[in-house]
C-alpha cells in the first residue's frame, strides 16, 4: 500500500514548539489546504478514494484513526502528534474515524477540488482498480 508516515520538522521550545511544513517537507506542490473540526466522535468521514490527488494528514489537535484499502489489504492509522504526517496518494480508500473531542485534522492537497477526480462507492472504486 502507497502510505508512509513523515516527520514534520520541529523547533523545539520550552514555551511551545513549532512545527514547519515547507517545500522540501513534502513531496508533491501543495494546491489545496482545509481542515476537519468539530467532528462528532461517532461521526465517520472520507469514505471515498481519488484518482489523481495526493494528500497528507495531519492531527494538528486530538487524535483520529484513519482506514486505508488498497482493494486487498486493509490498514488503521492513529494519528494523534502534530509532527507526524501520513502521506495517502492516489487510488487508496480512506475513512476517517474515532475523532476525539477537539480533534482537527489539516488535509494538504496535490489538486484543487474536482468532483471527477473522486471515487465515492467502494464497490465502484474496486472495479477502477482491475
Amino acid at each position: 500500500m502507497n502510505i508512509k508516515i513523515i516527520d514534520i520538522p520541529k523547533i523545539e521550545n520550552p514555551e511551545g514548539n513549532i512545527a514547519v511544513i515547507e517545500k522540501d517537507t513534502i513531496p508533491f506542490d501543495i494546491k489545496r489546504v482545509y481542515y476537519l473540526f468539530d467532528v462528532p466522535s461517532s461521526a465517520q468521514r472520507g469514505g471515498h478514494a481519488h484518482k489523481k490527488l495526493n494528500q497528507i494528514l495531519i492531527a494538528l489537535s486530538g487524535s483520529f484513526d484513519v482506514v486505508l484499502k488498497d482493494g486487498k489489504t486493509s490498514k488503521k492509522i492513529s494519528l494523534n502528534k502534530p509532527d507526524k504526517g501520513l502521506i495517502i496518494t492516489n487510488n487508496i480508500w480512506r475513512e476517517l474515524e474515532n475523532f476525539s473531542s477537539g480533534a482537527v485534522c489539516l488535509v494538504l492537497a496535490s489538486e484543487v477540488f474536482k468532483e471527477e477526480d473522486y471515487i465515492r462507492e467502494y464497490e465502484y472504486f474496486l472495479s477502477y482498480l482491475k
